[in-house]
């Protein structure tokens, strides 16, 4: 069973880096959950040292909110792989206004 959702959709801002501050469009799906701001600042403390020139694919992507925060601070390529067309499109909006040419 999909939970319902009771509220439009999150907001979601890149962490840290070049994008730091920027918002990204959710689309309101059902069942879509970006990951907290707490838990990718974590994440991405954890594997800093790693990301400079990193090669990095997020599947399932979402919101690309993972994807984007490593091309944000520093990732040299990033592909971010969804199935759902609105999340697809909104992916796409957000790579066109960072200007992430580095994220497919």
């Amino acid at each position: 069973m999909t939970p319902k959702r009771t509220k439009g959709p999150g907001r979601v801002r890149i962490i840290a880096g070049r994008w730091r501050g920027s918002r990204l469009q959710v689309p309101d799906l059902p069942g879509l959950r970006p990951t907290g701001d707490r838990a990718r600042e974590t994440v991405f403390n954890w594997l800093q040292v790693h990301l400079r020139d990193a090669h990095c694919a997020d599947l399932f992507a979402g919101t690309g909110a993972l994807g984007l925060e490593a091309a944000s601070r520093g990732a040299a390529e990033v592909v971010l792989v969804e199935k759902q067309a609105p999340a697809c499109a909104a992916l796409r909006e957000n790579i066109a206004r960072l200007r992430a040419d580095n994220v497919r």
